[in-house]
């Protein structure tokens, strides 16, 4: 079954343009375009994607406050977000609200692809220019090191840094010489001890103490 997704931008060319690119791929198929968020939760009933491709910054509605909307109805919807480099606040927002992963609109096609697969597998795909703006606005508001002891391994440690560098399991895998199926492993041992139950959540928590 291909992965269904449901694209959310305020640009006609762009709507036109992603959903030819997910339809090219024999993985996915787009369910639907979107131009705001007024109307979110009735589009995802209706078009029931598995994961949303959403832009931060939309009129009328926009990306953070449909997140903040279909957490509280759809838990386990995988939300991709979509950003510029300015947009530090949303994206910061974006994370308190529940997304899963957030990428530069000026990523490439191939990679814009390998990060919808990568939601739909636990990832928390995200461009490194984006976790380090993650990063530094994490620290900014934390002030200090919080001194919290997880119990993590020091293999747990070394992914879970690696998650916050934005690396997907593949990678993660290929750093590691590990396999897949062991990043996934470990990965659910951190969401345990962590308790926390997505990728991005994960990241978050470790930002937020100070873990890595």
């Amino acid at each position: 079954m291909p992965v269904r997704v449901a694209v959310f931008d305020d640009h006609a060319k762009r709507r036109d343009g992603l959903r030819m690119l997910i339809d090219s791929s024999d993985e996915m198929e787009c369910v639907g375009t979107f131009p705001d968020c007024r109307d979110v939760l009735r589009n995802v009933a209706e078009c029931t994607p598995d994961v949303v491709l959403m832009d931060i910054d939309m009129p009328h509605v926009d990306g953070v406050a449909g997140v903040t909307l279909l957490r509280k109805q759809f838990k386990d919807l995988k939300i991709l977000m979509q950003t510029v480099f300015e947009d530090n606040e949303k994206i910061f927002a974006s994370i308190l609200a529940g997304a899963d992963g957030y990428l530069l609109k000026q990523t490439s096609p191939t990679k814009l692809l390998d990060g919808i697969i990568e939601v739909t597998q636990g990832g928390a795909p995200m461009t490194p220019a984006v976790a380090k703006k993650v990063l530094l606005l994490f620290a900014q508001r934390s002030g200090s090191v919080k001194e919290k002891d997880f119990k993590l391994t020091d293999r747990e440690t070394e992914i879970l840094k690696l998650l916050v560098d934005g690396y997907s399991y593949k990678r993660i895998a290929a750093k590691c010489d590990i396999g897949y199926a062991t990043v996934n492993t470990h990965v659910n041992h951190i969401y345990e001890k962590l308790k926390v139950n997505s990728a991005t959540a994960a990241v978050s928590l470790a930002l937020r103490e100070g873990l890595v």
